[in-house]
């Protein structure tokens, strides 16, 4: 069942197409990868999402009725453009952002003091939110987005400007929440977390969808029917590219009849990063 449906949308600012009659289904409980190059319409289907933008015609649906108000407030958004009142102190701007979101002082206080100790950033509740390094307030703006716990969370370029160690931490936190039961859109360019993350994703270039689907079906769909086969015989151990078959008989079979030692067998798909610039640019990556 998808919790969110864009159907037909189409958006303008001006004589500037953002959006060309695009239609994605949002499936629930997984995490979904919004993907695209700059300027291809991404945000603006996530601000459409969000009601934070109308659009010239079409719809979003939220588990199958026309989203409203009510619905958004059960959305957690991350946007890329990161919101904090840099003279507050961290701990009122997380209250603040809770108590928006619906959430009782009480309750707010609660979350906001778990999530900072995971975190390990509770010796910064009374601090201003301009002391804060952009890894820790990239971090502090996270908790606000899911302090709530929203049965939707839109993460826009979650990854961007972090370390390894804090992308880590973020990763292994979205992981936590899918397992959980929220549904998490990812907006990025990062096809290594696609690849990782996502179970489906749609890919939209300029202002209209090109391909939506199942990641694993997606790089099947553009891989080119190769196995790797790695051997060993009386010469040593040989790594090679092969046809899945080789007129109609099975390459393995071929391989076993000859009485080599099989290593190893797999296929070969094309990786996410391949495939959007193909996509995106027509031509293969180099």
């Amino acid at each position: 069942m998808a919790i969110i449906e864009c159907r037909d949308i189409c958006k303008s600012f001006g004589e500037k197409v953002a959006l060309d009659h695009v239609s994605v289904d949002i499936p629930e409980g997984g995490i979904f990868g919004l993907l695209g190059p700059n300027g291809a319409g991404k945000t603006t289907l996530i601000r459409i999402i969000n009601r934070i933008t109308i659009p010239n015609s079409g719809e979003v649906l939220f588990r199958g009725k026309p989203i409203t108000q009510e619905d958004v407030e059960k959305i957690g958004y991350m946007p890329e453009e990161r919101g904090l009142y840099r003279k507050m102190k961290v701990g009122e701007q997380a209250m603040y952002l809770a108590q928006l979101k619906g959430m009782s002082a009480g309750a707010a206080k609660a979350a906001l003091k778990e999530w900072f100790v995971r975190f390990g950033i509770e010796d910064w509740w009374g601090k201003k939110v301009e002391e804060l390094s952009k890894g820790m307030a990239q971090k502090l703006q996270f908790i606000t987005t899911v302090v709530h716990k929203p049965s939707l969370l839109i993460l826009d370029e979650p990854f961007s400007g972090f370390d390894p160690v804090n992308a880590d931490i973020i990763r292994k936190e979205i992981l936590r929440l899918r397992d959980e039961g929220a549904t998490i859109v990812l907006s990025t360019h990062n096809m290594e977390s696609v690849e990782e993350l996502c179970d489906d994703i749609a890919l939209i270039n300029k202002s209209r969808l090109v391909i939506t689907g199942g990641v694993e079906n997606i790089r099947r769909e553009y891989g080119n029917n190769n196995v790797e086969l790695i051997y060993t015989d009386a010469d040593g151990r040989h790594t090679e590219v092969l046809p899945r078959e080789v007129d109609g008989n099975s390459t393995l079979e071929n391989y076993i009849a000859k009485g080599v030692t099989i290593n190893a067998y797999r296929e070969l798909m094309p990786r996410m990063n391949d495939i959007f610039i193909k996509l995106v640019t027509g031509e293969d990556a180099k």
